[in-house]
């Protein structure tokens, strides 16, 4: 079933930030492909945005951290028929334990899941709009990235590098791509990696739709980077300029 409106692809599609970008793009009028692995709770998802905004929602249950999984949803990126034109990188969860203390095996699946699949989809989105001269890609980094923080801090530098990068490239081919660093959203994200939450201020707090209204706002003006809320910007300016070892001290107390 096609219809002539844009359509967004978004993975982790299912809670959290994803769950809000679906709703602020069919909100905006973009059908929609979802993008994560409980089929079921997709489909519920699927059926609920598209009974609430009256848009096209489709479901593609993957695990991106699977190699075959990835590859269905890339080869859905690079169709030319009824092309995706809005790609947004939101799968991902954190590991809780220091690098040493966790099983390689989690490790690897942590570390495709966050750099691997947002690289290849990218690279899959921009085959067809890099053609059409026309495309956003937007990913979920973190301020993480900026701050000395384990293998989750490496992995959203990733993304913020590639981003920064493929925007400068890109941009002048009418392909826009931008990374959202947030801090501390409100979602499931903490919960699910069993992460202690009650030592964290109360105004270091973002809710999603804040966050995701500032990404879809900077991807639309074309910037690379944006980092919601004057708090989390005086954050980062800090971690640019203090010491190392102070700034990873902190992120460790941010956990």
């Amino acid at each position: 079933m096609h219809s002539h409106r844009d359509l967004a692809l978004v993975t982790g599609a299912t809670a959290g930030l994803g769950l809000e970008f679906c709703r602020q793009l069919a909100a905006s009028g973009h059908d929609l492909v979802l993008v994560a692995r409980d089929a079921q709770r997709l489909q519920q998802t699927a059926d609920a945005l598209a009974g609430e905004f009256g848009v096209v929602a489709q479901i593609l249950p993957a695990d991106l951290s699977d190699r075959a999984q990835l590859a269905t949803v890339e080869a859905r990126l690079s169709a030319t028929e009824h092309p995706v034109t809005v790609l947004v990188n939101n799968a991902g969860f954190g590991l809780t334990p220091p690098f040493d203390a966790n099983p390689v095996g989690d490790e690897q699946r942590h570390l495709d899941l966050l750099v691997a699949a947002p690289m290849r989809l990218a690279h899959a989105a921009l085959q067809q709009m890099l053609a059409r001269s026309s495309g956003t890609i937007i990913s979920v980094a973190s301020v993480a990235g900026y701050t000395p923080r384990g293998t989750y801090g490496a992995a959203k530098a990733w993304v913020l590098s590639f981003s920064r990068w493929a925007n400068i490239h890109y941009r002048r081919r009418g392909v826009t791509v931008t990374a959202v660093a947030p801090g501390f959203v409100r979602t499931e994200f903490h919960q699910r990696m069993n992460a202690r939450t009650d030592n964290i201020p109360e105004p270091l707090w973002l809710d999603a739709p804040r966050v995701v209204r500032s990404a879809l706002r900077a991807a639309s003006r074309g910037r690379a980077v944006v980092v919601p809320s004057l708090r989390y910007k005086i954050i980062v300016w800090f971690a640019g300029w203090l010491p190392k070892r102070l700034v990873a001290a902190g992120a460790l107390r941010g956990r």
